[in-house]
This record gives C-alpha cells, structure tokens and sequence, in this order.
C-alpha cells in the first residue's frame, strides 16, 4: 500500500496492490505479483478503518485497487470500496480482465457485480507489450479500457496527460517505484540513482 500517490489515477490517491493474478500478461509491469503467496495477509474488517484514516489523513480523493488482479479478490475489494465511497473517496480498479466478461461474470457473481457496482473508473483489458499507449494515462496498452461507470470521472475515458512515476529513495537505500514509464526509461533511471557525485544516495 501507499498511502499519498499522484501516479496511479485522478488526483492524490492511496494506491493498494493485491497479490495474485492468474492472467499473467507478458511484459505485466508488476510479475512479482503473479504468485498466490507473497503478500500480507490481513483481516478486512480490521485494516479497512485504519486504511482510510491513513488516506483521510494524507487528503486524497480517492484509492486505487492494482494488482495482481483486483477482480480475484472481488469480495474483501468490494467492502473496501464501499467503506471507501461511504466516506466520500473515489475508486479506481485496475484488472487485466476485460470489461465485457466482467459484465457477464457479474451476472452469476454477485462479489464481481459488487466490485464492479463500487469502482467509478475502470481501466480494463490484458496488457499487450506490442501496443504501447503513449497518450492516455495509467493505461500501458492501447487495448486497454478506461472507462467511467459513475458520473464522479465522466469524461475522463478521453483524457491524455503524461504518465507518471514516482521514485522513492528511503532512508535505508531502498528504491520504490510506482506509476507507469516507458521501460527503457526507467532503467535508465534506476540504474543512474546514486551513481553521480562522489556519495551514493543514502
């Protein structure tokens, strides 16, 4: 989880990963994901009040589901973002799923259709490496939806702004990245972290 991010939708978020993800897209930016196990495992009912304090706290507009894959954690996602909304948040899902199959899905099940039923933007579809989107935002394909189903981000399905990534140095050295680069790009970036000057970055 982060807590404040402005790379991971609409505005200042707190952006949550999910681990798992049975698509397992080629070139997926997140592959440490993929596995079941990896992850921490919470009670739901007792890290939602403490999540959305944290994001009350950091003033953002709204969370963000990544993954892995939302969609395979529907249920425990849907109470989540229902807290969310309940509390005047936004939500924004994530899923290599394609939008179409998730309205039918939601048909027979109702943690799907709950899921669906909260997230007021969806950005949908499998990543394809050989159709790089330069132009929309959080979106690395341009196979992939963006979709409003609520009237909080209407006219956001059409929006081109420069996508971002945000690069964290913490105190011990470690490097988190977030958000969404051109691969090359960042490589090269990562690779020239605490490499000028005569001290690396501490």
């Amino acid at each position: 989880m982060l807590t404040a991010t402005e790379a991971e939708g609409p505005g200042r978020r707190t952006a949550i990963w999910v681990q798992g993800c049975t698509i397992r897209c080629r070139g997926c930016f997140n592959p440490h994901m993929w596995a079941a196990a990896g992850g921490t495992v919470v009670q739901v009912a007792e890290w939602i009040p403490r999540v959305l304090d944290e994001a009350a706290g950091a003033g953002v507009e709204g969370i963000t589901l990544l993954g892995g894959e939302p969609f395979e954690q529907a249920a425990p996602l849907a109470r989540l973002a229902a807290a969310a909304q309940a509390r005047g948040l936004s939500v924004m899902t994530f899923t290599g799923y394609e939008y179409a199959d998730l309205t039918e899905w939601a048909r027979r099940r109702r943690d799907i259709r709950d899921l669906l039923g909260r997230t007021d933007l969806l950005a949908d579809g499998p990543f394809r490496a050989d159709l790089l989107d330069r132009e929309r935002p959080w979106v690395g394909s341009a196979n992939q939806g963006l979709r409003a189903l609520t009237e909080r981000y209407r006219g956001l399905e059409c929006v081109t702004a420069p996508d971002r990534v945000e690069v964290r140095v913490g105190a011990d050295g470690t490097i988190a990245v977030n958000g969404w680069s051109d691969v090359d790009a960042l490589d090269a970036l990562l690779a020239d972290l605490g490499t000028r000057g005569d001290k690396p970055c501490r």
